[in-house]
C-alpha cells in the first residue's frame, strides 16, 4: 500500500487490493452458473429467431415454451415445450 506524499503535487492515492465479502462464493463458483445462463438466453435468441422466420412466435410462460401462429393460437395446443422440444418444431416445420 502506498499513501506516501506524491512529488507533482497531484492527489494522494491509495493502492490495496478489495477484500471479498463475506461469505461470498468464490469465482470459479460463480463463472460456471453464469455461462450456463449465457448459454440458455444465446440459445433462446437464436430459436426465436428462428420462429420469427417462420412466422410464429416464441413465448415463455411458467409451465415451458409454447409457439404462437399468426392468429395467436399455440401451436400443437402446448405451453410446457422445453427448448429441445421448440428446436427440433422448427427444424421439421
Amino acid at each position: 500500500m502506498s499513501t506516501g506524499p506524491r512529488e507533482d503535487g497531484g492527489v494522494p492515492r491509495v493502492r490495496r487490493a478489495l477484500p471479498r465479502p463475506t461469505g461470498g462464493a468464490r469465482p470459479q463458483e460463480e463463472w460456471s452458473g453464469a455461462n450456463k445462463e449465457k448459454t440458455d438466453k444465446l440459445r433462446h435468441r437464436s430459436l426465436q429467431r428462428r420462429a420469427r422466420a417462420q412466422g410464429i412466435e416464441l413465448r415463455h410462460s411458467d409451465n415451458g415454451y409454447a409457439l404462437i401462429d399468426s392468429g395467436r393460437k399455440r401451436i400443437d395446443e402446448r405451453d410446457d415445450m422445453s427448448l429441445d422440444e421448440i428446436e427440433k418444431w422448427l427444424a421439421k416445420a
